[in-house]
């Protein structure tokens, strides 16, 4: 490859590197248009048809003027509360503390004692500075609120008490419906909520669709950039999963900045089958378990405060987003004096598998799919997981180290198939002028040549995969890794020399807005020079070979801003690759070369 062609190629990939910075540049997301909550100076929330729906007030005088008997006509679903006052009521345990509100009689925050919002950085957001993870703490409406037809909120307000460990949230609504939640704190993480719904009536009531708030994920942090944020649900066989891209919605062209692309407000999934949902980040969820499957999993996309710094700069982002998830139960027919009972089991915690791996077996729900280590690929997340939790726990290594130990461990355990398939690709290199050969004397005839070459291969004793054996059995690795790095809590604000987070990328500083990773240069400096020290494999043409040769600096595009922990894998193993090719050559002779007629040429006869 020439020097232009050089040149070329790389300001292509600096151009693939930079492409998202422009693009986000000259092209911002539009944010959906927020209906404002006017009980918060907090987030807004949405309506989903706000061509039909009605202030606050006109709701409340139409309520007060209807019969007793509640009907599912065409209102509007609400997903807000009306302006009141607010009572709290705070408990709190080893791991986390819980604040309770009267207003929306449900949970308002979860607080996760034992992990920092941002790692080794503070943030304030609605004027308060975070010292800990909060759950729904920057959002508007509280965890197991009751939304969706007017006539379920009125004011808004229930009250609040609290009996032994148990909270009590209890409101009679206008229609003689009383609305009764316990929540109950357990041990990891978990909260078992009771509800009641009762007509004191001597008549029946039609109960419109209910729709239960799961909880509103959001960005941890000012240094998190939002992209895990969303929704997961399970419908009893499979996981179904809607992040903050899929409301973004940036297609192919919008990404290339021809477009400007038009984001979704709002998802709706399910089909009387949704056993349990999750408002999840990156690392942290809250999952609602439920006795019965609701019939409806609703997702909106809402704008939340901006984070503020504390400790030190922040890189500038968008105003961040959020998914406000909730579940929706059908309208029903309440007779007079019945009681309608459900029971859910909440839980508002970290993603830490052995944790959800319990309440799995617990409830037989498989709410550990939440950690993204479903499928065939799944199996090698939770090995490699395991495994480094141990070798971080036996041995005392840091995480870093127990990367490094594990990346040398599988590949002593590769080491004799690639061995083999480098003294393979070494013969056939030696044997190319014969392969060569072949191919120009049967190039009019494919069929032939196949042949003849299969023949000559048999004859040599060549595998012609021998070369890429090797990576596809690696491969089921190192995507195990890939997803087991993406949502292990452990690694989060694990630092290892000069990085200081191994669950995101290792940025040192940035220049004209672009954040310098080392490791991921590292990573492409070293499959470059293993890329140029690998036999190409036989019959390629020669411009394939250059192109394969410097392949890696795609990789280095594709990965420049993945996580130090599997950018710090690769180099390791790219490392170790590079090791056992000087071992290779050091201790094994050069093949003899083969007879310089190869299987099918007659020899020259001699004049």
């Amino acid at each position: 490859m020439d020097r232009k062609s050089i040149v070329i190629l790389a300001i292509c990939l600096g151009l693939l590197l930079l492409w998202p910075t422009i693009v986000a540049r000259l092209y911002p997301p539009v944010p959906p248009a927020p209906h404002s909550d006017p009980g918060t100076s907090g987030p807004a929330s949405h309506l989903t048809a706000p061509s039909t729906s009605a202030p606050v007030a006109e709701l409340q005088a139409a309520l007060t003027s209807a019969p007793p008997i509640l009907n599912a006509l065409t209102s509007a679903p609400v997903s807000a509360l009306p302006p009141g006052e607010e009572e709290t009521l705070v408990v709190e345990l080893p791991e986390v503390r819980y604040t309770f509100t009267s207003r929306g009689g449900g949970l308002k925050r979860v607080e996760l004692l034992k992990y920092p919002e941002t790692p080794g950085r503070r943030s304030r957001v609605n004027g308060r500075t975070n010292e800990v993870a909060e759950l729904n703490g920057t959002a508007s409406i509280p965890m197991l609120a009751l939304l969706g037809h007017p006539g379920w909120i009125e004011d808004g307000q229930f009250r609040l008490a609290q009996t032994g460990s148990v909270v009590r949230a209890e409101k009679t609504l206008a229609n003689g419906v009383r609305v009764v939640k316990e929540f109950e704190p357990g041990s990891n993480y978990l909260l078992k909520v009771r509800l009641r719904l009762e007509n004191l009536r001597s008549e029946p009531v039609t109960l419109p669709p209910q729709e239960w708030v799961v909880g509103t994920s959001a960005p941890m942090g000012a240094d998190d950039d939002g992209s895990r944020v969303g929704l997961m649900w399970f419908d009893g066989s499979d996981t179904h999963e809607v992040l903050e891209p899929w409301f973004q919605n940036r297609g192919f062209w919008s990404c290339l900045g021809l477009t400007r692309p038009q984001p979704r407000s709002e998802y709706r999934g399910g089909e009387s089958n949704v056993v349990w949902v999750a408002a999840q980040n990156q690392f942290f969820a809250m999952v609602l378990m439920q006795d019965q499957p609701a019939v409806r999993v609703v997702g909106r996309h809402v704008q939340l405060p901006v984070f503020e710094a504390v400790d030190g700069p922040v890189r500038a982002r968008p105003p961040p987003h959020g998914c406000q998830t909730a579940v929706v139960y059908p309208e029903e027919t309440l007779a007079a004096g019945a009681v309608r009972e459900r029971q859910w089991h909440l839980y508002a915690g970290p993603k830490e598998y052995r944790t959800l791996a319990r309440i799995a077996n617990r409830f037989q729900n498989e709410v550990d799919l939440i950690m993204g280590y479903g499928g065939f690929f799944g199996f090698f997340s939770k090995m490699l997981l395991l495994s480094m939790n141990w070798l971080h726990h036996a041995l005392g290594l840091s995480y870093g180290w127990a990367i490094i130990a594990i990346t040398v461990i599988i590949k002593i355990l590769f080491w004799p198939l690639t061995q083999a398939s480098m003294r393979s690709m070494k013969r056939m290199a030696a044997l190319q002028p014969q392969m060569r050969a072949l191919q120009e004397k049967y190039k009019d005839d494919p069929a032939k040549l196949n042949k003849k070459m299969m023949e000559f291969w048999r004859e040599h004793k060549i595998n012609p995969m021998s070369g890429c054996l090797p990576l596809l059995l690696q491969m089921p690795v190192f995507i195990g890794f890939f997803y087991m790095i993406q949502s292990a809590i452990e690694l989060r604000g694990a630092r290892f020399l000069w990085v200081a987070d191994l669950s995101k990328p290792d940025t040192l500083f940035y220049v004209f807005g672009f954040p310098i990773n080392p490791l991921p240069l590292l990573m492409g400096a070293t499959m470059l020079w293993q890329s140029h020290l690998t036999p190409p494999s036989p019959g390629m043409d020669p411009v394939q070979q250059k192109l394969m040769r410097w392949m890696p600096l795609l990789f280095l595009v594709f990965l420049y801003h993945f996580s130090a922990g599997l950018t710090l894998y690769w180099t390791v193993q790219n490392l170790l690759s590079i090791l056992q090719i000087k071992l290779t050559r050091a201790m094994e002779p050069a093949p003899a070369p083969a007879p310089s007629t190869p299987t099918g040429l007659p020899p020259k006869k001699r004049k």
